[in-house]
């Protein structure tokens, strides 16, 4: 088998298609959340602790000259992106949860049994014909 083929062969499988879609699909939830976190949820929480804004908070560690920017640690930053991260999170697992309970209730269903096949149906009607018979 060639690497071509064989290539084609892992690019077409249905695991591949389903991690490409879900890839996609996350990245764009991400986008919503990080709108809602920081157009939402961000602005009350800064409001209530004095009116700051998380992603402009930074300890200055060197001030600048005319040719040099500071230098900055930006906590802010990584607290709104640590609170990206935990509602995402949240809401993935939120997702999960609600999956695994569908599952576990079509699980939870009991299998009709089989219908029996043209020759238990005959060795059935056979037995019953004998048992009347004797």
């Amino acid at each position: 088998m060639g690497m071509m083929s064989e290539f084609k062969k892992f690019a077409v499988k249905g695991n591949v298609m389903d991690m490409a879609v879900g890839i996609i699909i996350g990245a764009a939830f991400g986008k919503i959340v990080s709108a809602f976190v920081n157009g939402v949820l961000m602005p009350p929480l800064g409001l209530l602790i004095g009116g700051v804004d998380f992603s402009e908070l930074a300890i200055v560690l060197k001030k600048g000259t005319e040719n040099t920017e500071p230098v900055l640690l930006q906590w802010g930053a990584f607290v709104q992106t640590t609170i990206d991260f935990l509602i995402i999170a949240f809401a993935i697992f939120m997702v999960v949860r609600v999956m695994n309970k569908l599952k576990a209730k079509e699980e939870a269903k009991p299998e009709a049994p089989p219908e029996p096949s043209k020759e238990e149906l005959l060795l059935t009607e056979i037995r019953d014909l004998l048992k009347e018979k004797n």
